[in-house]
């Protein structure tokens, strides 16, 4: 599996241990975010992480920024992209199940460490359900 995660200062923390744990997962990573906690401008990081989850380049994606609305904001612009702001276990398991997110978005500074660890693992875990919601994520990009 391969996995592009971004990040703006407030997620360099929680990136940092998310790489980690993926690593001991034997996960590939593509690590588009700042290493530092010095103010940068999340867009910089959200539009490779997109772009990379769209072209299929790798199998998710992983954004984290203070309130997750940011990087969720900017990754939607794109088509192919289902990026879901989670903030627990169960909101990650039903973006999954139900709308075949491609991405997570982390609000590092409304999480613990240890949850935004367990939502990364049920993100990875969980597959989209299928069925009615086939329809549903269908009607979802902007048809021209």
């Amino acid at each position: 599996m391969k996995i592009a995660i971004g990040n703006d200062h407030a997620g360099t923390e929680y990136k940092i241990s998310i790489i980690g744990m993926l690593k001991s997962m034997d996960v590939e990573i593509s690590n588009q975010g700042t290493d530092d906690t010095s103010s940068v401008d999340y867009p910089d990081f959200v539009h490779p992480v997109s772009r990379l989850v769209e072209s299929e380049t790798v199998d998710f994606g992983i954004l984290i920024c203070g309130s997750g609305n940011g990087v969720a904001m900017t990754a939607n612009k794109y088509q192919g992209i289902r990026a879901a702001l989670c903030w627990n276990k169960e909101i990650v398991q039903l973006a999954r199940l139900h709308n075949n997110a491609n991405i997570i978005c982390i609000p590092a500074r409304y999480t613990a460490l240890p949850q935004a660890l367990e939502m990364v693992k049920t993100f990875l875990q969980t597959d989209f359900e299928g069925g009615r919601h086939e329809n549903r994520i269908g009607k979802i990009p902007i048809c021209s």
